[in-house]
Order: C-alpha cells, then structure tokens, then sequence
C-alpha cells in the first residue's frame, strides 16, 4: 500500500542529494517511458559495454526514405516518443485490455528541444484524432496504402514506427530527428527501480479499467499504480483520452522530480539495475542505438528540467459524429506546428479554446 500524508505534503526527513551529485549519477533516468527527453538532465555515471545489448533499434530513415520535411538547420530537434500498449507476452496482465497480440501507440508525443537545448516544448497528440494516414512503409519493407478518416493510433498498428512517424511528419510538417518507444512492462518496473513517484491528487481517481483506486491525498505510486495512473480516462474528467493526457504530463514531471532525487552514485548495483531495466525497455531509431549514442543524446538535455518544460496538447475539437473521437483545429494547430517549426515559443492562443478534457489540477504537479 502507498504512504500516504496530508495533501501537498512531502514527508519528514527527506533531504535533496547534492546538485553535482545528482547531476553526476542519473542520466541513466533519461530512459524511461514517454520521457527519455523529459527526464534527459540527470547526469551522467558509469555504464557497462554489455549494455550495448540490450538496446532494440530501428532503421527508421531507410523505411522513410528521402521524401520527408527538411532537417531544421538552427540546432533545435524533433523527437516523437510513443508508449505501446502490446497485449502481448508479459504486458497482457498490464494495464487493461485483451491479449489480442495486436500492438498500438497508447501514448505519443512530439517533444522540441529548442535552439541552446535548455528548454522543450511538449505536444501530446491524441490517439483517438482521425486523421487522414499516409502511404508508408514499415522498417520490414511492408507498403501499406493511404487511409483517410483514421484513427491516429492506426498508424502503428499498420506499420510500427515507421507508418507512424511518416504520418506524425505528414500532420506536423516537422522533420523527426529521433524515435524513442516504451512498453507497459519496461514503464512499471523502471518506476520500481526508482524509487516509486510520489504525486498528489486533489480528488478521488477510480476506474477498474486500469486497476486503478486513489483517494485524494498525497501517495508514493511504485510501477504498477502509475502505469494505471497514465493510462486512466474513465476515473477523471470527462472520460476522454484528452483527460488522460493531462494525468500524463502531470506526471511526467512528478516522475522528473524523482529522478533529480535518486542518488545511485552510491550503489553500483541500483545505477546497474536502473541502466540494464532502461536499457531493455527503449526502442530507439537507428540513431540512437547504443550506450554511447544514448548518453551523448542525454548529456546535451542535462539543462532541461520542470521549469523549463512546457507541455500541452495537440489542438483538437471533439467529433459531432462520435464523442469518443477528437478532429484537429486545423488553424490552431497549424500555430503549433509552425511555432515548433520555427523554433519560437507556442502561442497560448492556440490552445487556450479547444477541447481539453477536464482532468486539469486532478494531480498537483507543483
């Protein structure tokens, strides 16, 4: 059972390790689920070559081949992260859902790191937008034809990674420098090796979908109650995938605070542990597919913490046709790309009137 305190509290005796020791001993945190960029700043310590290993990769670019939005030339980059919810294997038990052997993108995001690498800006895309998806090929060579009126999420069920960065780069007009993908099992117990995350949460949460049962108060989630955290969206707001977004960001940055307060320089074996589950859980295009690649991408974010994060949500209205399906504002969005794409922060204007899903505030990120 979690801890728990008064809401907002933090717990008696708890001290923050020392800034060069932090930064020292946990860039090994950078990989987790939707947040390899996200929890990037950490630091860096010692890794060992067997790792190397561990790493799945995709050559995502030769699937794309060279028909794709120009690489932007003013030191800015582009990284789609995806969480899959395979029912597959070890994840049938996870989060909900039937073994159907089938795979999709459960959670997916574009983060930008702007010019300078000290600050991001974070656009989750909704898995339920309809989209018009276009023809691609997979990292097997698999061609799969155009669809329109799709689900966005269908991309990677079509094709994996690659049909679904070549129709996030078909919806963005942004070039995708990098892909990082996680699964349910990785997500949980990477949590587990850090500690657990503690949030808390201005009203009860409930839902049986995600095994998922909180009351409001402050509580220290290990793996498993954060993966049904994330991937609720019958307990809060309106239901909606757009209310488990806003649980989502919360979090994420509930889970960046515990990584800057992890000391693992201290234990061999916990730095080990935490690089070997990271290590095993990521999926990483071709770019990105090794130990050294890993830490060098890191090392360059170590300037990007909470303060510097903006996060929000793809523009979206709901679908007069089906309440459980969104459409993009094709004008807001169109700000958002182009902001990213110029490397200029997003409008609030953008998204200040589109649906949102009222699970806001739900967790207090701080």
């Amino acid at each position: 059972m979690p801890a728990e305190s008064k809401p907002g509290g933090r717990g008696k005796g708890r001290r923050r390790a020392p800034r060069d020791k932090r930064r020292k001993g946990l860039k090994v945190a950078a990989w987790t689920a939707a947040g390899i960029v996200v929890l990037g700043g950490t630091g860096a310590g010692y890794l060992y070559f067997e790792l190397n290993g561990n790493i799945q990769s995709l050559d995502i670019d030769q699937a794309l081949g060279a028909d794709r939005p120009e690489k932007a030339d003013d030191g800015s980059e582009n990284i789609l992260v995806l969480g899959s919810d395979t029912r597959s294997g070890g994840n049938r038990k996870l989060g909900g859902g039937t073994d159907d052997g089938s795979a999709r993108s459960d959670t997916a995001m574009v983060v930008h790191v702007h010019k300078g690498h000290k600050k991001a800006s974070v656009v989750s895309l909704p898995r339920d937008t309809i989209v018009d998806r276009p023809a691609c090929t997979d990292t097997g060579g698999g061609s799969h034809p155009a669809a329109r009126g799709v689900m966005f999420n269908s991309a990677y069920s079509t094709g994996g990674a690659a049909c679904t960065v070549k129709t996030v780069e078909s919806m963005t007009d942004l070039r995708m420098d990098h892909y990082l993908e996680v699964d349910f099992r990785g997500f949980e117990k990477l949590v587990d090796e850090l500690g657990g995350v503690e949030v808390t949460t201005t009203e009860d949460i409930a839902d049986p979908d995600s095994h998922l049962d909180l009351k409001a108060g402050t509580h220290r989630l290990d793996g498993e109650q954060s993966l049904g955290l994330v991937r609720t969206r019958h307990g809060v707001g309106d239901g909606s995938d757009l209310g488990r977004i806003q649980l989502q960001q919360s979090f994420l940055k509930a889970l960046m605070r515990q990584a800057e307060e992890v000391g693992v320089l201290s234990s061999p074996k916990k730095l080990y542990d935490l690089a070997d589950t990271a290590t095993r859980t990521v999926t990483t295009d071709s770019g990105l597919g090794s130990v050294n690649s890993l830490m060098s991408f890191a090392g360059g974010l170590k300037g990007i913490g909470p303060g510097h994060l903006t996060m929000t949500t793809m523009p979206v209205r709901y679908d007069p046709a089906d309440p459980n399906r969104v459409l993009p504002v094709e004008d807001e969005s169109r700000l958002v790309w182009d902001a990213l794409k110029h490397d200029r922060p997003i409008p609030r204007s953008a998204t200040e009137n589109t649906a949102a899903g009222e699970a806001r505030g739900v967790i207090d990120a701080g």
